[in-house]
């Protein structure tokens, strides 16, 4: 399989660490690509119309595109537990999964408008109204995080805090949720965390 790849991407990051806690990085070809949102990459398009990552690219051609599809696919190969079927679990993970992704969206628009040569300061205002609301949602449910079983819910959480941690060092999300932060310090001991840390590239 081929993935196409940034190591800078916190959603590409989410199906590295699914990749990784379902043992199936070795069978990764992993392909450097850029999207960027102004340039549309003509040999990423050739896989994802779109021109965006990740993207990847089965052996019989077939591509799964958005880090959602992707996770889940990589689950289900494996026969993982990253999507629990169980009512009392699966519910709280997905919903998780979309908040985290919905903070992980909000956050690269945040980033995107700050670089603008002249920056709207409602919008930067409200960006940031919307990551202290889902930080104050997620301290309050640290507790249910921690007693979860480990699953995709987590891991979108995960890399939108990494993210805040790498484009966003001095908002200080943790002074503003110490119990989230308390659950992230064990989150970040995984191997699959410590693996997939942005990096330069």
């Amino acid at each position: 399989m081929k993935l196409h790849w940034s190591p800078k991407s916190p959603y590409v990051r989410k199906v590295m660490v699914c990749a990784h806690e379902l043992g199936l990085v070795e069978r990764l070809e992993l392909v450097r690509s850029v999207a960027a949102m102004l340039t549309p990459n003509e040999r990423l398009m050739q896989d994802n119309p779109l021109s965006k990552i990740p993207a990847l690219v089965l052996d019989d051609g077939t591509v799964l595109l958005d880090s959602v599809v992707i996770c889940e696919y990589l689950n289900a190969l494996a026969d993982g537990t990253l999507f629990p079927a169980a009512p009392e679990y699966k519910w709280h993970s997905l919903r998780w999964h979309a908040l985290g992704d919905g903070l992980l969206d909000t956050l690269i628009l945040w980033r995107n408008e700050r670089e603008r040569e002249t920056p709207l300061p409602m919008l930067l205002q409200a960006f940031e109204r919307k990551t202290v609301a889902c930080l104050a949602l997620f301290d309050q449910e640290a507790e249910r995080l921690t007693a979860a079983p480990f699953a995709i819910g987590h891991v979108a959480i995960a890399c939108a805090l990494g993210y805040l941690d790498f484009r966003f060092d001095a908002f200080g999300w943790r002074e503003r949720a110490a119990r989230l932060a308390h659950w992230y310090a064990d989150v970040e001991a995984r191997p699959s965390i410590q693996a997939t840390a942005p990096g330069p590239g």
